[in-house]
């Protein structure tokens, strides 16, 4: 309800009570019913003046002479409410007859016979309220669907309280200036250094612009920053916000969509126009795919795209005719492969920021700004919780701290432990712990070797990560794990995949070493180890009878396309050979548990005893690694990337 204005709702409603009830306050329901044995006699004693006669509803009303009427309203003070203005009254009496012309000659019959004649007339049965009360409604609702659709949700939304249709073309961009205080600043980024210091030399840019035109430099125009979900981007543009202090206007790519063709581009215009009148000023589009998205791709909605039409004004604004050179757009998105190219060119946005998942020591500082917050035991080191975090993200890392203090709180602990931490984390990454699911003991002897399987080939063969954890209490969906730790490495090679490969067939090659059969469980494991074969034959080309060819499409453009970019022979030659790279593996993997049968069983037993072990119980039965490290730690980093293969926390279920 808007209070500076004239509030029609209460008034519509109650014109729409009066017109649908007045009928009856003007008492057609009171009106009696006759049969025709009754109007008949009325008839014959001269009392009836004119009838109505309705062919479409086999009813008629009778209207009685003045004497008639006086005589029947006698000794009551009832008098007719339509007769002090120029409206026929109401009928004194209704009569339903059955076959009209029986009813017609009847009527003449009688009728002829009497000095003063009464009159027949023929209507149809809807009444002027009645007429009135639909026309009413129609235009009340066309009225109301007009008002609430177009003045409030469109008009209301971009130009504030009291905006009207013509305001639906107008930026729904949020400004911050001088007189918002933002909390945020770049002290409050932590982990993020390389993207960190390009965006503080953008704000210095718009502070001190003279230090760098003097020498002949120009402004950039535009800085897209690019990077897995969670790593902090908005949180760069927050702290660019409060550091920057000049005028800076935050919105999604989704604000400039609308059903309407044409407002979009017009938004896009009243943003820069905005910008343009408080420069130097700073514009954020976040999530800009949502608008950015590659031209001609997916237009099988025909020539006149409305996305189109708002990236192509996007693109004149930043860089065409008449632009203003103190305006810097700052964009973060997640999926840069599908942006257009015309708006990644150099002119427009300049700068390309690669916002990174967090390395080790880049964990440790995001840590320290989380854990700031909560009350910690004293014997915390963040260090340790940065390496039981490798590939978290920012985002990851505040849940594992704020999952942390909720499970302290639930074991009414006085402060947050280092054991609640390593429960939050396994939380996080293999779900919520289900002790009491029931399961057999078969069962449960079965996921007991499964895991055993995947710790004893991971142990054994060299390139397979370390292992942290295995544990087979019910998690999730899953009825048991185990935690890797990944090194860190930018290059993958042919022998460090196989023997992924060959660990990951670990814990089926386990089952049907013991067991003689396999089950369903391994359904996560098959679904990794063949996208891991199918990317060493078809993308990375790692496979000697495929040859050295790569299938994968870096631009996304294969996205649309209805064929493969190989022949009929060529896709059976590499499904027969991923087949035979998977089971080469998987025989692999039977050998090996079969010749260390005996630790196998006793790996299983522990686990049967324990439910969790660690890695010092795998060095109690197989001894160190020979091609372990020392006793150091690597930083761990994790890449949403098809060239880093290996590099993320696994988590074998």
């Amino acid at each position: 309800m808007n209070n500076k204005g004239f509030n029609w709702f209460i008034p519509v409603l109650l014109g729409i009570i009066l017109l649908i009830f007045l009928p009856g306050l003007l008492g057609d329901s009171m009106v009696k019913n006759i049969d025709e044995k009754e109007f008949y006699g009325l008839v014959q004693q001269g009392k009836v003046n004119e009838v109505m006669v309705y062919r479409d509803s086999f009813k008629a009303d009778v209207y009685l002479t003045k004497e008639a009427k006086s005589e029947l309203q006698k000794g009551e003070k009832k008098s007719d409410p339509l007769s002090m203005i120029n409206v026929k009254p109401s009928p004194d009496f209704v009569l339903t007859y059955g076959d009209l012309r029986y009813f017609q000659e009847k009527f003449d019959q009688i009728n002829s016979k009497l000095p003063k004649q009464a009159r027949m007339e023929f209507g149809k049965s809807q009444g002027f309220f009645s007429d009135l009360l639909f026309t009413a409604l129609f235009w009340i609702g066309i009225m109301a669907l007009f008002y609430f659709v177009l003045f409030r949700k469109m008009g209301g939304g971009a130009g504030g309280p009291g905006g009207q249709i013509f305001s639906i073309g107008k930026s729904r961009a949020k400004l911050f200036d001088e007189k918002d205080k933002i909390q945020v600043t770049f002290k409050d980024v932590a982990g993020l250094e390389g993207a960190k210091e390009e965006v503080q030399e953008v704000v210095d840019f718009l502070k001190n612009s003279e230090k760098y035109t003097k020498l002949g430099g120009k402004i950039p125009k535009g800085v897209l920053l690019v990077g897995p979900p969670g790593t902090g981007k908005t949180l760069l543009a927050k702290a660019v916000a409060g550091e920057a202090k000049v005028p800076f206007f935050s919105l999604s790519g989704s604000d400039f969509v609308e059903m309407f063709v044409g407002v979009g581009a017009s938004r896009v215009r009243d943003l820069f126009a905005q910008a343009k009148a408080k420069s130097p000023a700073i514009i954020f589009i976040d999530e800009i795919d949502a608008i950015g998205r590659a031209r001609g791709k997916n237009n099988f909605s025909g020539g006149n795209d409305e996305r189109e039409n708002t990236l192509n004004q996007l693109l004149t604004e930043m860089d065409g005719f008449g632009t203003d050179t103190n305006v810097i757009v700052m964009a973060a998105t997640n999926r840069a492969d599908i942006l257009d190219k015309a708006l990644m060119r150099a002119g427009r946005f300049d700068r390309s920021i690669y916002v990174d998942l967090p390395e080790l020591h880049e964990r440790k500082q995001i840590f320290e700004v989380h854990l700031a917050k909560i009350k910690l035991d004293p014997n915390i080191d963040r260090e340790f919780l940065a390496k039981q975090t490798p590939g978290f993200s920012g985002a990851d890392i505040a849940n594992v701290c704020n999952e942390a203090a909720l499970i302290a709180a639930r074991n009414s602990h006085e402060s947050v432990t280092k054991q609640d931490f390593l429960d939050a984390v396994d939380r996080i990454i293999g779900g919520l712990e289900k002790k009491n699911k029931a399961i057999k003991p078969s069962e449960k002897k079965r996921v007991a070797f499964h895991e055993a399987g995947h710790a004893t080939i991971s142990w054994l063969v060299e390139h397979a990560a370390p292992l942290l954890k295995v544990t087979i209490v019910p998690r999730g969906r899953s009825l048991g794990a185990a935690w890797y730790l990944p090194e860190e490495r930018q290059l993958t090679t042919t022998e460090q995949m196989l023997d992924e490969i060959c660990a990951t067939l670990g814990g089926r090659a386990a089952e049907h070493a013991v067991f003689g059969n396999i089950s369903t469980g391994a359904l996560s494991d098959l679904e990794r180890v063949t996208k891991q074969a199918q990317a060493m034959v078809t993308i990375y080309g790692l496979n000697d009878k495929v040859g050295n060819i790569s299938y994968y499409d870096s631009s996304g453009q294969s996205e649309y396309n209805f064929g493969k970019p190989y022949s009929e022979q060529t896709a059976k030659v590499i499904d027969e050979e991923i087949s035979k790279l998977i089971e080469t593996q998987y025989q692999r993997a039977v050998s090996i548990l079969t010749e260390n049968r005996d630790k196998l069983d006793a790996l299983a037993q522990k686990l049967l005893d324990k439910e969790v072990i660690f890695r010092e119980d795998l060095e109690e039965i197989f001894g160190k690694r020979a091609w372990d490290p020392e006793l150091t730690e690597k930083p761990v980093s994790s890449l949403d990337n098809p060239a880093d293969a290996g590099n993320v926390l696994n988590t074998e279920s």
